[in-house]
């Protein structure tokens, strides 16, 4: 291995065969009329309600239903909304200057700092290098992408920074493609609830808390919380997928991989240095209680940090590998989640939901919450987008039956990073199933992979949410 090339921003969005989603664009007004309609029923949300619930059902249709660009479905959707004078402008514009525009906007050029100063690479090669074993490089390469879900911000960025050493261990050890290239999506997309910056999808969720309630959950609460269930749920998949895509052979195989990733020598002054910048920025997240310093801020003078020498990437480079788009995205399904709640079309949905379990003890309600988020994958594609569906709804429904909305979201948000059923189903997944000169996976790999998978996941998260994080400082209930 001698030079790699990274990037931190999201792949292409893919392309599937068959049917175009257009010609299933009639069934969207099937979904949006009734929503409207909901303002003509007793106790319902009211016309501002309706209209609200029209738009979003349109768009999570539009999402699902066509090929449209998601960003410009969620713009479109929030641009109704605040011609119809259900969302202040003010309040629009406001969510693009949002801190979690510009914590995702510092975290990216941060990234694109470390990737520059050569640190990635160094790290990089260093796991594979250190392997014996297909488990021990199994989990290895773990690993290495929890501690990645730590300073590169969205599950796209990690998915590309992986793909590079995926190629040279496929052609190190051609046996174990198949094995590899479901491990290095499925950890990526686990090991994203470590932290707030491990997905788009964090940030909305911690915003639309902290707007309902008041108080969010910050960088270091979520980091206490989010990382111990990252280790755990992403070795778990490791041995999950072992099993499945290795046979006892495969397993007990000894190699050394020195020759294909050899040691890169002494540190440079430009990696020590891009790695004492992101420690910083990292203690400081970590000791935000204590300086008061807002994320958003210490991201942002860290990013500065990072775009002056003797780091080797500038201003405009850095800016380059942000992801725009995504930045949009994420501020206009805020929005729309938003506007959900301040209207009351978010009660009004929780209330319609909790009739079957109504009178139901708190943990009921949780594990309905978290099979829920855990298949919302299957219907909305977009992480960010099934926040925007789930957590404003989530949140009064907690409160109508005694759990605490920060656990019911957490533990929503942590079961809606599982989206490994189809290719479709998140961009790693999609990554990795189309790497040029190399096999991977086929849909009944997924399919047969998430059968072990989804259940599993489902119960460690509950376990996490009824036993681990009340003992954290998350009760289940306030």
């Amino acid at each position: 291995m001698t030079a790699y090339t990274y990037t931190t921003s999201p792949p292409r969005k893919p392309t599937h065969s068959g049917k175009p989603k257009h010609t299933k664009a009639w069934l969207i007004p099937t979904a949006a009329i009734p929503a409207l309609g909901t303002a003509l029923v007793p106790g319902g949300p009211g016309w501002q309600g309706a209209l609200v619930l029209a738009v979003f059902a349109a768009a999570v249709g539009a999402w699902v239903l066509t090929s449209l660009d998601d960003t410009w479905i969620a713009l479109a959707a929030v641009a109704v909304l605040a011609v119809a004078g259900v969302l202040a402008p003010a309040d629009l514009f406001a969510t693009l200057g949002a801190d979690l525009v510009w914590l995702l906007i510092a975290a990216f050029v941060l990234a694109a700092g470390l990737t520059g100063s050569g640190l990635v690479d160094r790290f990089v090669a260093m796991v594979p290098a250190r392997a014996r074993s297909v488990r021990g490089l199994a989990h290895l390469s773990t690993v290495a992408l929890v501690v990645s879900s730590l300073v590169v911000p969205s599950t796209s960025g990690r998915a590309a920074l992986a793909v590079p050493v995926f190629t040279a261990l496929a052609g190190a050890l051609p046996r174990m493609v198949k094995a590899l290239s479901v491990l290095f999506p499925t950890v990526v997309l686990l090991s994203a609830v470590s932290t707030l910056i491990g997905a788009g999808t964090h940030l909305v969720a911690d915003q639309l808390l902290r707007e309902a309630t008041g108080d969010g959950i910050g960088f270091l609460r979520w980091l206490l919380l989010g990382l111990p269930l990252a280790v755990v749920s992403s070795h778990l998949a490791a041995e999950v997928v072992l099993r499945l895509f290795t046979t006892r052979e495969d397993r007990r195989e000894r190699f050394d991989l020195r020759a294909e990733f050899p040691p890169r020598g002494p540190w440079t002054r430009t990696e020590r240095f891009a790695a004492v910048t992101i420690g910083a920025v990292l203690v400081l997240w970590c000791t935000e209680p204590w300086h008061g310093l807002p994320p958003a801020l210490v991201g942002l003078v860290g990013a500065l940090a990072m775009c002056v020498p003797p780091h080797r990437v500038t201003t405009g480079t850095a800016l380059k590998t942000v992801p725009w788009s995504l930045l949009l995205f994420t501020a206009a399904t805020a929005a729309l989640g938003g506007a959900l709640v301040a209207s009351g079309a978010a009660a009004w949905v929780a209330d319609v939901a909790l009739s079957p379990v109504r009178g139901a003890p708190a943990w009921v309600v949780l594990m309905a919450v978290i099979v829920v988020s855990t298949a919302a994958h299957l219907a909305v594609q977009s992480r960010s987008a099934r926040s925007s569906v789930l957590v404003p709804v989530v949140i009064p429904l907690a409160t109508a039956t005694g759990l605490a909305p920060a656990a019911a979201v957490f533990a929503s948000t942590a079961a809606a990073g599982f989206c490994h059923t189809l290719t479709s189903s998140a961009k790693p997944v999609a990554l990795f199933s189309g790497i040029d000169g190399v096999p991977t996976y086929s849909s009944r790999d997924l399919l047969r992979l998430s059968k072990v998978l989804a259940p599993l996941h489902v119960v460690v998260v509950a376990v996490f949410a009824l036993l681990v994080w009340p003992s954290l400082g998350l009760p289940l209930v306030p």
